[in-house]
């Protein structure tokens, strides 16, 4: 593993680099009292440990071994592996655009990497087969994972950085820091922001039509989470039409929509992962969604450029 530690002894302050989980990852912790090299060096062996649990880039995991027991038999698997899995298809089930079974038909259209193609209505109506997530049989006594129809497969990937900054937040509260968690664009604000009296940390947005880190919008938030999901990134053009990335589980084809993206502000990163999905699919504000206390807002960017702010 390597790592680039940057220290500013002025404002106590520590950067890490590290790259896991697909992407590039960017810790700093401030502290007023503590050398945090060591609280660095932990947060990053957390992530790795989870990455092993979790990954399905690979083919040895817990994750993995789910997926390749498909249509044979049960897995029993960790404590937060289970919880995470047992999150992600009781999200899958309230069928709003999130499921964890898309992974065969993702796979089928391959958009973003070597391969890419427009796959037939055919080969998406076999592959929408396996996504069914009532075909997964969990046990709490036992902490047990069965997918009951051969070819199915598990993805916690579209979650697990949310759940993962999460765990990174609750090891840095032990340790009284406070900072900022980039799981490449996932941010976990923890903590009171160290450069202004009301302890306010500003977010901005990305501008869909511009290079990663032009923002169209900012705001100015507590200690929370940002997570966008969005289409200008990963797309494929064939024949002078874009297909973008996410695809809709209800229908196995990129789900059609005006929104070039959408950031979720909440209390919990795994919970921003999962209502930005929620977002995204609805393509707009969803009325009484910030009813609930934790979650703070949104902006919705559309293709026009137009910005709409909920909550804000």
């Amino acid at each position: 593993m390597e790592k680039e530690i940057v220290e500013n002894l002025a404002k106590k302050q520590v950067v890490g680099h590290h790259h896991a989980l697909g992407t590039s990852i960017t810790l700093q912790i401030f502290g007023r009292d503590h050398d945090f090299d060591d609280l660095l060096q932990k947060s990053f062996d957390l992530i790795d440990h989870y990455e092993d649990l979790l990954t399905v880039n690979r083919d040895v995991s817990e994750v993995m071994d789910v997926n390749h027991a498909a249509g044979k038999e049960r897995v029993q698997v960790s404590s937060g592996t289970y919880s995470l899995i047992k999150l992600a298809v009781k999200e899958s089930r309230q069928n709003f655009g999130f499921n964890a079974l898309i992974g065969p038909v993702v796979k089928l259209w391959h958009i973003g990497f070597k391969g890419a193609h427009v796959p037939t209505d055919a080969q998406i109506k076999e592959r929408m087969k396996l996504t069914d997530s009532f075909n997964v049989e969990l046990n709490d006594e036992d902490q047990t994972v069965f997918l009951t129809k051969a070819g199915m497969e598990l993805d916690l990937g579209v979650i697990a950085k949310g759940w993962i900054a999460d765990r990174i937040r609750d090891l840095w509260r032990a340790y009284g820091a406070c900072g900022i968690i980039n799981l490449g664009g996932n941010i976990l604000l923890v903590g009171a922001s160290p450069k202004r009296p009301n302890g306010q940390w500003t977010i901005g947005v990305q501008d869909p039509k511009e290079p990663r880190g032009e923002n169209i919008a900012s705001v100015m938030v507590p200690e929370c989470s940002a997570v966008t999901s969005g289409t200008y990134e990963r797309y494929l053009v064939v024949n002078g039409k874009k297909y973008h990335h996410i695809i809709d589980p209800r229908t196995g084809y990129p789900v059609k929509t005006d929104l070039a993206g959408v950031t979720t502000f909440t209390r919990d990163s795994v919970e921003a992962e999962i209502e930005c999905k929620r977002l995204f699919f609805a393509g707009k504000p969803i009325a009484g969604w910030h009813d609930n206390p934790d979650r703070l807002g949104a902006v919705f960017v559309y293709n026009d450029e137009r910005v709409v702010y909920d909550n804000f």
